[in-house]
């Protein structure tokens, strides 16, 4: 799950311990969010647009999904004024701080893992905030960081 890191930043959610992950105006990604997660599911945090990009921790998946309440807020940069109350477009989760990473794990370093040569986020024009992670990619981030 990516944020922008001056939007909000894995020491955000380490701060506030739980955030509602709003914002999202993609249908696959809306489609993720309301169908395909469960509460305990585990998530990489990805620092988007920074230097270095890559994955800094983990959170944890702590709500059903629910409307995004942004979409129905005049003044918020995420109203939609074709969504309602009654039939809402997106959706949001709140996630929980799990860890903090001691380094990035940056696209290099998973471009160097064979393992990893299908994870999506790795893909050239891949632009979704959000991407499953199967549990053979996860087992191999999680050994970068310890190496690391």
């Amino acid at each position: 799950m990516k944020s922008e890191p001056d939007v909000y930043s894995i020491q955000d959610l380490k701060r506030d311990k739980t955030a509602m992950w709003e914002g999202c105006r993609n249908y696959q990604v809306r489609n993720m969010l309301r169908d395909s997660m469960q509460i305990n599911d585990l998530a990489f945090f990805y620092h988007s647009n920074a230097k270095p990009s890559g994955i800094v921790g983990i959170m944890k998946i702590v709500s059903h999904a629910y409307p995004d309440p942004t979409q129905f807020e005049k003044e918020s940069e995420y109203y939609d004024e074709k969504s309602s109350r009654e039939n809402p477009r997106w959706y949001v989760r709140d996630v929980e701080f799990v860890e903090e990473f001691s380094d990035t794990i940056t696209l290099q370093d998973m471009r160097e893992i064979p393992e990893l040569n299908e994870m999506l986020v790795l893909r050239k024009g891949q632009r979704l905030s959000i991407t499953p992670v199967s549990p053979e990619e996860w087992k191999s981030v999680i050994g970068l960081d310890h190496k690391k």
